[in-house]
């Protein structure tokens, strides 16, 4: 954790090498956290759990500099990445779908960005709302990106967000409402928000 610590400092202070084995040190952990993630997607693996993990670095690679404070500042800039490219690979898919590409395709699974209909729908429906929330709660987003989207627990969460695993029990259960409320439509339609 020492290592973790000092290497981020580095990172913090610009030094890539030290972000790139800082990255290097949670990979592991954030590979199980993609594969978790992406077990909820189903059709081609275009978008498989090591693309994930490598989508959502080139992410952060580019907040090198950023002020890391931590390994738990480190998961949850790495949950809203995933979140961030969870909500590309669905945005693409509805732009295949919807014919956005301006040439008709069939929606074949080998021409959609690994992405099932459900799931995107779900995924995007998810991040209108929690950009709403955004406006009312930003940390109750922050929280939502730990755990629906990145599936960290509700300690790793504490640590990622900086607040104590009841205030993060109290934030995962308003939100969670919030959403419900937000999401009842969809709820009606087969989709499932987080639970």
């Amino acid at each position: 954790m020492d290592d973790l610590t000092s290497l981020l400092e580095a990172a913090s202070r610009g030094d890539h090498e030290a972000f790139d084995r800082a990255y290097a040190l949670v990979y592991d952990e954030l590979r199980g956290l993609a594969h978790a993630q992406r077990a909820r997607w189903e059709g081609q693996e275009t978008l498989n759990t090591t693309a994930l993990v490598h989508e959502a670095y080139l992410k952060l690679a580019a907040w090198t500099g950023a002020d890391w404070n931590g390994r738990g500042h480190l998961l949850g800039m790495a949950s809203r990445a995933m979140r961030q490219v969870l909500v590309t690979y669905a945005e693409r898919w509805q732009a295949v779908k919807r014919g956005g590409d301006r040439e008709h395709l069939p929606l074949s699974s080998d021409q959609l960005p690994g992405v099932a209909p459900q799931a995107a729908e779900e995924t995007l429906a998810v991040h209108r709302a929690l950009e709403r929330l955004e406006r009312i709660d930003p940390r109750q987003v922050r929280v939502v990106e730990c755990r629906f989207f990145a599936g960290l627990s509700i300690p790793e969460t504490a640590e990622a967000v900086g607040v104590s695993p009841a205030t993060v029990k109290r934030d995962w259960r308003l939100a969670c409402a919030w959403l419900r409320r937000e999401l009842a439509g969809l709820a009606e339609a087969g989709v499932q928000g987080p639970s």
